[in-house]
C-alpha cells in the first residue's frame, strides 16, 4: 500500500486491529517474546505485535535472556531472530529439547534475512513453525499468526527431529500402497 508514488504507506495500529476483527482472531490475551538483536528490529516487532492488539509482548536481545524469559513465564508465541551474531535456531533447539523447557510445543516464528531456500529448510528441519523473511511487514507478521492460530499441524518426534509436522499440504491417495504406486512412476 502506497499513499503517493515512492512514499511508503504507514500502517496504521487502527488497520491492524481491523485486521484481526475481520478475522475473528482475539489476540488480546497471547504472551509473545520477541528474540532480536537489533535493539531498531526488536522494536518495530514488538510495536506491530502490539499493534495487533498483543498486550504481552517481552523483549531479548540474547538466546540467554529470552529463554530466562520464558522460563519465568511461558510464552504462547514465540519470533527469534537468525543472523550472524544471534543463533535463533540453536535457541530453538533449546526451547524444544531442554528439559527445562516449559513448553515445548510453543509456536515459534524463524525471523531472518536468510531467505535461501537452504536456510528456510534448515529452519523447518530444525523444528520452526513459520519463517518470516526481514524485512518484513505488519500483513506478513498478522498472516504467520494466523497460519499458526487456524491451521494446527500435529507435533512430530522421528530420531533427533522435534516439531510440528513438516508437511504442509495433505495429498490425498486412494490406494492400498502409497510407495508402492510412487514407485511405478518414472521420474
Amino acid at each position: 500500500m502506497r499513499t503517493q508514488i515512492g512514499e511508503p504507506a504507514v500502517v496504521r495500529r487502527q488497520d491492524l486491529k481491523s485486521m484481526t476483527e475481520q478475522s475473528g482472531l482475539d489476540l488480546t490475551r497471547l504472551g509473545t517474546i520477541v528474540l532480536e538483536k537489533t535493539k531498531l528490529m526488536r522494536e518495530t516487532l514488538s510495536t506491530v505485535l502490539r499493534g495487533l492488539g498483543i498486550r504481552d509482548v517481552r523483549a531479548a536481545h540474547s538466546a540467554d535472556e529470552a529463554f530466562r524469559l520464558f522460563l519465568d513465564r511461558p510464552a504462547d508465541l514465540i519470533f527469534t531472530d537468525w543472523c550472524p551474531g544471534l543463533n535463533g535456531l540453536a535457541f530453538l533447539e533449546e526451547v524444544r529439547h531442554n528439559t527445562r523447557s516449559p513448553n515445548p510445543c510453543v509456536p515459534v516464528v524463524i525471523v531472518s534475512a536468510n531467505t535461501e531456500l537452504r536456510h528456510i529448510y534448515k529452519a523447518i528441519n530444525s523444528g520452526t513453525n513459520e519463517y518470516l523473511a526481514k524485512p518484513f511487514s505488519a500483513t506478513g507478521v498478522y498472516k504467520h499468526i494466523h497460519t499458526i492460530a487456524t491451521k494446527d499441524r500435529p507435533f512430530v518426534r522421528l530420531g533427533s527431529f522435534f516439531g510440528p509436522d513438516r508437511r504442509r499440504r495433505r495429498a490425498g491417495f486412494n490406494g492400498d500402497e502409497r510407495r508402492v504406486h510412487l514407485a511405478a512412476v518414472s521420474f
